[in-house]
């Protein structure tokens, strides 16, 4: 089974510190979290009784891992119960960049219903698959994805590369 632990430097590797890009369609971000997800975690770190970029210029990498990562992406894939660690790595990145399109693209890839809820059906499909070919095919289709968003929108085109590159750094590992 897989493990958060070992997904969680890779994020860490391609997240940086506080930015906030105004092309950037997710606003202040802060190790790939950004502020509308902080705000859904609901931690008010510095106390002040709102939660905002301050509090977002705050976060620890344990924040991210143990308030973000594991329970808003990592358990939304319920990816403790995905056989392949290298399938699981791939998945919730997807998800962790790309939100709902990060489960709704898979679920349709692997033939069950594209409702962006990872049940039993769809945890079957994923442990069901070759896992390499599983794996194969998600690239595939998350490098398709991120060319339309740039086809949709091409101020996005500045982030192509970087996308690319991340998603060309994952390998299938067994």
């Amino acid at each position: 089974m897989a493990k958060v632990e070992i997904l969680a430097p890779f994020i860490r590797k391609w997240e940086g510190g506080f930015v906030n890009d105004p092309v950037d369609r997710g606003g202040a971000t802060n190790m790939g979290v950004t502020i509308g997800t902080w705000r859904q975690v609901g931690y008010d770190k510095d106390g002040d009784g709102d939660i905002d970029v301050d509090d977002l210029k705050r976060l620890t990498w344990d924040d991210v891992v143990s308030r973000v990562l594991k329970p808003h992406y990592w358990d939304r894939w319920q990816a403790d119960r995905i056989d392949s660690q290298s399938v699981a790595n791939i998945l919730v990145d997807w998800v962790w960049g790309s939100g709902a399109y990060g489960i709704k693209i898979p679920q349709r890839v692997l033939g069950v219903a594209a409702d962006g809820i990872v049940g039993p059906r769809t945890l079957a499909a994923v442990n069901a698959a070759d896992p390499r070919a599983c794996f194969d095919e998600m690239k595939v289709e998350r490098e398709a994805f991120l060319q339309r968003i740039v086809e949709s929108n091409p101020p996005q085109r500045r982030f192509l590369r970087g996308w690319l590159n991340r998603l060309n750094s994952l390998k299938f590992e067994g």
